[in-house]
């Protein structure tokens, strides 16, 4: 039987909503892809909505023709190389060399980034050369024509995964008729959670790692232990983010790589994500965090001869250790104590807009993924991105918000875009009451900014107590 959100949102929205649960068991599991993109393959092959044994069978094949295992790739190049055709299901993306005048296809199963693409695929599916695409790519090779020239492989064909036309403005009007209570259920479950496990609080956190999705330079810190589906949400939700794993992160990728002339992460998706960051390294010239402090204030970047500008967000996810309490255990001496030492200049963290508090998070389960409807992960990363460009949610926050105790510029801005981000989620339509924009907006904003605020007085005097205080 439907909970009564999902009949709502069957009845509202039909086509663009799916079963979530479907993906546990569609056979995916051994196949490393977001969770939009195997959605977006089962829904090719439902009957009805649903997956019967014959959708199941064709889900398989499916699979086993254009999605092999990574332990296949040399297999794949071996037909490659026996003058084989293969459609291959991948994550491409297309860079322009300016000084070569060359477009280069970038192609991750195989772990090729110089393959060769026309200009005729590039032109007709230009999110190649931003954030990539998902889809059937047909290769094939060229032979050497000389010892000293090398083998090309080339794209004659590309079949995207993506969704059509989105009307944001009837996805806005659908939300009438959701209670508030009943729409946070729907974005969970869009999300690939099951929202019956959770409390208020911890669907407040979940609903918090969308808000840099809809709103451009948004800043966050999530701490947690681990195993509490931190990254979760930043790998399967939306094709305009993009996951960097810890390790060494330089200045030419994430902003503007200088020898291939080719820009950075920031310029090509909404939002870049640093994962166990209690690992990542720093560049030896400090140029990476210099650059970082420039751009999350500014959102300007520059190397070399080259300045810019960029929209995207940047959040940072580490682990953290917990006392008995499920609290920090560096809670009186600061909770960034774990993470490395170049990212913990307080210049630096004083940019970032909120902390997210994952230690208030369980443990992920077996309860954990969604069993319910929501949307389809393509429609709702279309929607999510289409929301970053609305204007109005902004100039509703500074015409309905009064803060006090919040003198300090950063804090004003950091407080607007959360609020304005939250607002996007939860009221697209911009239809809500005063004091729900004070509960569901405006408070977990501030929450998000104070905490801030109190781990930069614990790391530098020079900091003084404030507490953002709203008025009522």
């Amino acid at each position: 039987m439907m909970e009564e959100f999902e009949q709502i949102a069957y009845n509202c929205y039909g086509d663009v909503i799916i079963n979530k649960s479907l993906i546990q068991k569609a056979g995916f599991s051994s196949r490393a892809i977001p969770t939009y993109v195997g959605e977006w393959i089962l829904y090719n092959f439902l009957e009805d909505g649903e997956l019967t044994e014959e959708a199941r069978t064709k889900i398989s094949k499916f699979i086993t023709q254009y999605l092999p295992q990574k332990g296949e790739k040399e297999e794949v190049k071996n037909r490659l190389i026996n003058m084989e055709t293969v459609r291959l299901l991948n994550d491409y993306n297309v860079s322009v060399n300016l000084k070569t005048g060359k477009r280069t296809l970038n192609i991750p199963f195989l772990d090729k980034k110089d393959a060769y693409v026309s200009e005729d695929i590039v032109e007709k599916n230009s999110l190649l050369l931003s954030s990539g695409v998902w889809g059937v790519g047909e290769l094939f090779f060229v032979p050497p024509t000389s010892p000293r020239e090398p083998g090309q492989v080339w794209m004659r064909d590309f079949k995207p995964f993506q969704v059509g036309f989105v009307d944001i403005e009837y996805y806005k009007e659908c939300r009438s008729s959701f209670t508030i209570n009943q729409w946070i259920e729907l974005i969970i479950s869009s999300m690939g959670f099951n929202p019956s496990i959770y409390n208020d609080r911890q669907k407040q956190i979940l609903i918090t790692r969308l808000l840099p999705m809809v709103e451009p330079r948004v800043n966050l810190v999530e701490l947690a232990p681990k195993g509490t589906g931190k990254s979760f949400v930043y790998d399967n939700v939306s094709r305009y983010t993009r996951v960097v794993g810890g390790g060494k992160v330089s200045p030419a990728v994430m902003f503007y790589n200088l020898t291939t002339s080719t820009p950075g992460l920031i310029s090509k998706y909404d939002l870049v994500v640093l994962d166990e960051i209690q690992s990542i390294q720093g560049d030896s010239t400090g140029e990476l965090i210099a650059g970082l402090k420039v751009y999350l204030e500014s959102g300007k970047f520059s190397r070399g001869n080259t300045e810019a500008t960029a929209e995207a967000g940047f959040v940072m996810l580490g682990n953290i250790t917990l006392n008995e309490n499920r609290q920090p255990a560096y809670q009186d001496e600061g909770i960034f104590k774990e993470i490395p030492n170049f990212l913990q200049e307080t210049a630096f963290i004083d940019r970032i807009h909120g902390i997210i508090p994952g230690w208030d998070m369980p443990r992920i389960s077996a309860e954990t993924p969604s069993k319910t409807l929501g949307f389809k992960g393509d429609f709702f990363s279309e929607v999510l991105h289409s929301l970053r460009s609305e204007v109005a949610f902004t100039d509703y926050v500074n015409l309905n918000m009064y803060l006090t105790g919040c003198k300090d510029l950063r804090d004003r801005k950091a407080v607007t875009r959360l609020a304005s981000a939250y607002l996007k989620i939860l009221f697209p339509d911009l239809n809500l009451t005063q004091e729900e924009f004070i509960k569901f907006c405006v408070k977990p904003a501030v929450e998000l900014r104070q905490r801030v605020r109190d781990e930069l007085h614990k790391m530098d005097k020079e900091y003084e107590r404030v507490t953002i205080e709203i008025e009522s």
